[in-house]
Formats: structure tokens, C-alpha cells, sequence
């Protein structure tokens, strides 16, 4: 293949880029992101990317705005380098669940963040499981929102009997994407319908649909304190689950959710490498990563080549 395209890393997830890499079957492009004493970043690209299609790779996770800071950074050094094209390949989009006001004087951190991404020079926007879909509506250029769904059925087939499943939607927001996926290996679906009392904390209310000596497969995009999520196992298992299984795109599992987790009734926790799992993440006992380097490496191939990224789910 001739490479009229790059691939640059931040420090976010260097090992998903690598991977990305290795599936293009080309090198990463050399560039030095680092901090000055005073922890300003400094970004050197040390090669020619003059007319070239670039594609900048970073999620937005822990510290988010450092990586958010190292994202705009590159991107300006790419656009003052004359790029021909620069496509944000963000595979966790931080700041999502800032999307509207939840009450007076609060900001939309969500359409501060595309304003600012679309300001330090990108042409197109590359991401995963979009926390809320009509984020793609605040940016005024393309946005590819992939859906890992394709991923998880791959493993869920080979893993788990589709005999007696059912998917399981830990709130009634989510149930468009649980929905999606039970369409997909044909399995039944349940909704856990909770009233949070305050932020970070969520109460489960009752189950609907009947789970009783099911394996239940619960379906998110996030988890973070994981408190939500094992309230819903443990709710499942009372109302006669045989088992609880969890499929989460993006693990944010901030402050003790991996202990929580580890402690829980859920049998395994599956997440994807869009977040570069923590040490702790790959030592739990029942949390295991995917990859998704292969769905995201075709998207920018496909994105390179000017073919179609939204055959990729048909």
C-alpha cells in the first residue's frame, strides 16, 4: 500500500495505536509529545507530513485535559506543518456527558470541546460509542461515530450459549443500544429501571422483563464509579439471574470502581482498550479487555481511501 496517510500518537493510549498500526501494517510517524518543568506541552512532529492525510489518535480520558491540551496541541503542529487533512480520532470523547444543562448557569462542556477541536485544525472527527449521539450535530464538520457492538457480538458468540441470554439495559436511557445488540444475537431484553438521588449514587428500583434463570448480559457505553452497574447485577440476581455478564465500551473506572467491581456479583466485566486499561484493570479477576484496534484501523483506512466507514456495520 502506498501511505498518502499518517498516524500520530498522544500519550493517552499508545499501545491502541500500536495496535492500529500494526493492523494498517505501517509505522506510526515519528512525534515527541512532552512537558516542559512546568508542565506545558511541548509537541514536535520529526518528519514531512506536508500534503498528507493525518490521523491523531488520543483519547480524552485520566487526566482528560492534559490529553485533551496534548490533541489540540498536535493538531495545530500538523495544520502549521501544511497537512493536507487532519481527522481527531478520539476513541473515548471526555466531557460527553456534558451535553445539555442539567439546571441554571451550567455550562455544555461537550460543545466547548468540539469548538475547540474544530478550531486547532481538524477536518473530521473519529469516535466510539458516542455517550450522546447528538454531540455530532455541535461539531460543523464530518463525524464518524463507530459503534463497538460488531466487537462485543464476536465475543458474546464464541463465549457465552445463546440459548438462555438476555440483554439487560442498566437504565432506561440506555435502551436504544441495548435494543441494538439483542437484535444482533437475537436474545430477548430487560430493563433496569433505578431513580438516582444524587450524583454518583443510584438506587435500582425493579427489573422489567422476566430474567429468572437467564444469563444476563448488561450493555453500556461507560462505566465510572461502577456503582450503577452493580447495583444492577445485584438486582438481576435477586430476581433469579443465573448469571450476570457486562459489555462496556469506555472504562473509565474511576476511584475504587475496580475494587467494586472485583467484589461484585458480576461474573465478568468485558471493556474495550478505547481507555488504556490501569494495572489494576488487567489484574481483577473478573475484568477482561477486547480490543478494538481492528475496527478502528479500517475506519481510518477507510477514511483514507475516501470509502464508505458505515458499510462497516452493515
Amino acid at each position: 500500500m502506498d501511505h498518502k496517510f499518517k498516524i500520530l500518537a498522544g500519550n493517552s493510549n499508545r499501545a491502541l495505536t500500536e495496535a492500529i498500526a500494526a493492523y494498517l501494517g505501517m509505522p506510526m510517524a515519528k512525534c515527541v509529545v512532552r512537558r516542559f518543568a512546568d508542565m506545558e506541552i511541548f509537541v514536535e512532529i520529526q518528519e514531512n507530513v506536508r500534503g498528507i492525510d493525518a490521523f491523531v489518535i488520543q483519547s480524552t480520558a485520566f487526566p482528560a485535559n492534559d490529553h485533551l491540551m496534548e490533541l489540540l496541541i498536535m493538531m495545530d503542529a500538523l495544520r502549521r506543518a501544511s497537512a493536507r487533512r487532519i481527522t481527531a480520532v478520539v476513541p473515548y470523547f471526555g466531557y460527553a456527558r456534558q451535553d445539555r444543562k442539567p439546571g441554571p448557569r451550567t455550562p455544555i462542556s461537550a460543545k466547548l470541546v468540539s469548538n475547540l477541536i474544530t478550531r486547532a485544525g481538524a477536518d473530521r472527527v473519529l469516535t466510539v460509542d458516542l455517550h450522546a449521539g447528538q454531540i455530532q450535530g455541535f461539531f460543523d464538520i464530518p463525524v464518524d461515530n463507530l459503534f463497538s457492538a460488531p466487537v462485543m457480538v464476536r465475543d458474546i458468540k464464541e463465549r457465552l450459549d445463546l440459548k438462555n441470554t438476555m440483554v439487560v439495559s442498566p437504565d432506561v436511557g440506555g435502551v436504544v443500544r441495548a435494543r441494538a445488540l439483542a437484535k444482533r444475537i437475537d436474545a430477548p431484553l430487560a430493563i433496569v429501571d433505578k431513580r438516582r438521588e444524587r450524583a454518583g449514587e443510584s438506587e435500582v428500583m425493579n427489573i422489567i422483563g422476566d430474567v429468572q434463570g437467564k444469563s444476563c448480559i448488561l450493555v453500556d457505553d461507560i462505566v465510572d464509579s461502577g456503582g450503577t452497574l452493580c447495583n444492577a447485577a445485584d438486582a438481576l440476581m435477586e430476581q433469579g439471574a443465573r448469571e450476570v455478564y457486562a459489555y462496556i465500551t469506555h472504562g473509565v473506572l474511576s476511584g475504587g470502581a475496580v475494587a467494586r467491581i472485583s467484589a461484585s456479583s458480576i461474573k465478568e466485566l468485558v471493556l474495550t482498550d478505547t481507555i488504556e486499561p490501569t494495572a489494576a484493570v488487567r489484574v481483577a479477576k473478573n475484568i477482561r479487555v477486547i480490543s478494538i484496534s481492528q475496527l478502528i484501523g479500517e475506519a481510518v483506512r477507510r477514511t483514507a481511501e475516501e470509502s464508505s466507514v458505515s458499510s462497516l456495520f452493515d
